[in-house]
């Protein structure tokens, strides 16, 4: 499809920043399309038909007007059981189309000798390869068009199309994060695991969003989306082997906003994996083969150093670099110190120097002190003075504060929090 179609913000990303060759779409669409469903696939034979027969369940008029793009992949030093694997994967997609009325599913082939990922290349770059080429698919003619990642070993359900769609027909924000409920383990140390590192990352959330961080919301690779417009003034997605999907999010907040998405819910594999150096799938893997002490809980006090630090620079907008760091260094000294390692006074003059106007200072001062700064300083307190601890005393005060009963189990205080998640 020739690129006369494309706005001009669109055209200049894809001449800057596309992923580029060798990778190409399997053929070329007849039409354009309001919205694109990107998937990665590596070695998922077996588990991608389970997603594409969930796609299928969603309403028939709006599958009309998505494409899906699936980016089979891997790099050359994939192992014989991969390679044959992602062989089956490629035979079989003209099959899945066919046994699944997805018209519209198209797919990359990422795998194929010379096609290969770079060395030390990952999700992060087959998710661009499709998120890149999707740009190509879309109609720019009416209401902006989607981007939507997912994952190969994820199912969704009949309202997420209507979800996705409804929300972005209003949402002011340009990116949003989708709920998502793990699926359940094949055996009970399955579920334990998944169910820990589910409930870890639920209450880091809601900690985050109690110490009242912008940054207060979930970042799954296989439940989040975001207008065309938002992903290329985010510069697209980012090449890493692993958290593409925090630092892809927290870039399009900064430049577009990202809001929780109601209506619907994606339901991820709880299966371990040692693909990437962290995630879910490692996070599980070693729970099973080392214990459930492989992984502990922040303290929850260590939000109430970060809650009162925004308290800080929300209520001295005017307030100079040394007089705001000798109040860091009050509410704690470790706050104090990774301040000072961080080059605070120099970027606080600059912020202030830049943005005289009260929302503009603190978009620009959380534009800085973002999601990554904010979790350094959590490992930085964590690792200085406040251990980690198992989840019992972590996760009880959080939810006291939010105003809960708290459950006696895990797997109960897991649901409560999905419920106040939205999943």
């Amino acid at each position: 499809m020739p690129d006369t179609h494309l706005p001009k913000n669109i055209a200049a990303y894809l001449k800057k920043r596309a992923a580029g060759a060798p990778w190409v779409i399997n053929k070329a669409p007849s039409r354009r399309f309001d919205g694109a469903i990107v998937i990665p696939s590596l070695a998922e034979a077996a588990n991608l038909p389970l997603t594409l027969e969930s796609l299928s369940r969603n309403p028939a008029d709006l599958l009309e007007r998505f494409a899906i793009l699936i980016v089979v992949n891997q790099r050359a030093d994939a192992s014989e059981a991969e390679t044959a694997d992602n062989c089956a994967t490629l035979e079989n997609l003209p099959l899945w189309q066919q046994q699944f009325g997805l018209s519209n599913l198209f797919w990359v082939d990422a795998a194929s000798t010379g096609n290969e990922l770079p060395d030390r290349q990952g999700v992060g770059l087959a998710r661009k390869i499709g998120l890149d080429l999707a740009l190509t698919l879309l109609d720019y003619r009416n209401s902006p068009p989607l981007l939507i990642c997912l994952d190969a070993d994820t199912v969704v359900q009949p309202d997420y199309l209507p979800a996705l769609t409804s929300h972005f027909a209003t949402a002011t924000a340009g990116g949003a994060s989708i709920p998502y409920r793990h699926r359940p383990a094949t055996t009970p140390e399955g579920q334990s695991a998944i169910d820990r590192y589910e409930l870890f990352l639920r209450v880091y959330v809601l900690a985050l969003e109690q110490a009242g961080s912008p940054y207060a919301f979930h970042t799954v690779g296989s439940a989040m989306a975001c207008r065309a417009s938002a992903y290329v003034a985010a510069g697209g997605m980012n090449r890493r082997l692993a958290g593409e999907d925090f630092y892809f999010l927290q870039q399009i907040h900064k430049t577009s906003g990202v809001a929780t998405l109601t209506g619907t819910v994606v339901h991820p594999s709880p299966r371990s994996s040692h693909r990437v150096p962290f995630g879910t799938g490692r996070s599980v893997g070693d729970m099973l083969n080392d214990g459930e002490q492989r992984l502990l809980f922040y303290q929850p006090v260590l939000f109430l150093i970060v809650e009162k630090w925004l308290t800080c620079v929300t209520g001295n907008p005017e307030a100079d670099a040394a007089t705001v760091l000798t109040a860091a260094t009050e509410i704690d000294p470790v706050l104090g110190a990774f301040l000072e390692e961080i080059d605070f006074s120099a970027t606080w003059e600059n912020v202030r120097k830049n943005n005289r106007e009260g929302e503009k200072f603190l978009a620009a001062f959380h534009a800085w002190f973002d999601a990554f700064r904010t979790m350094r300083l959590i490992h930085e307190l964590s690792d200085s003075a406040y251990p980690r601890i198992p989840p019992g005393p972590a996760v009880a005060p959080l939810l006291e504060r939010a105003g809960q009963t708290v459950p006696a189990t895990a797997s109960e205080q897991l649901e409560l929090l999905r419920t106040l998640q939205g999943a």
